[in-house]
């Protein structure tokens, strides 16, 4: 007969919950101060759509995710990618910057905090 917590043929591992109380968002209001527009995004995809860099191109979703939770350490390798040539700021809906907000994230990235 098999364990009690395994009686489904797995476990639940630990819980990867946030806490976002005490998440560094510190890059986050830095790079807001640089951009306020940057608040505006909604998280649509229609830069990811539009990305020049191919699959393994920019996504600015998740960079935009990353940066709110605190989460810095995977920025600058989803950030390299990035041509910065500017079709993701056309057809963004909210008319963020996203060509100046990904600038300035990578400058940031190397800057010390």
């Amino acid at each position: 007969m098999k364990p009690a917590n395994d009686k489904w043929g797995f476990r639940a591992e630990g819980s990867e919950q946030i806490n976002l109380d005490k998440a560094d968002s510190s890059l986050y209001r830095r790079l807001l101060n640089r951009e306020p527009g940057f608040a505006a995004c909604l998280f649509c995809g229609s830069c990811r759509a539009t990305c020049t860099s191919g699959n393994e191109g920019m996504n600015f979703r998740l960079a935009h995710l990353l940066l709110q939770r605190g989460e810095t350490a995977r920025l600058k390798s989803l950030t390299d990618p990035c041509l910065l040539c500017g079709k993701c700021t056309l057809v963004c809906p909210r008319n963020v910057n996203i060509r100046a907000v990904v600038y300035n994230l990578k400058i940031m990235l190397h800057e010390p905090f």
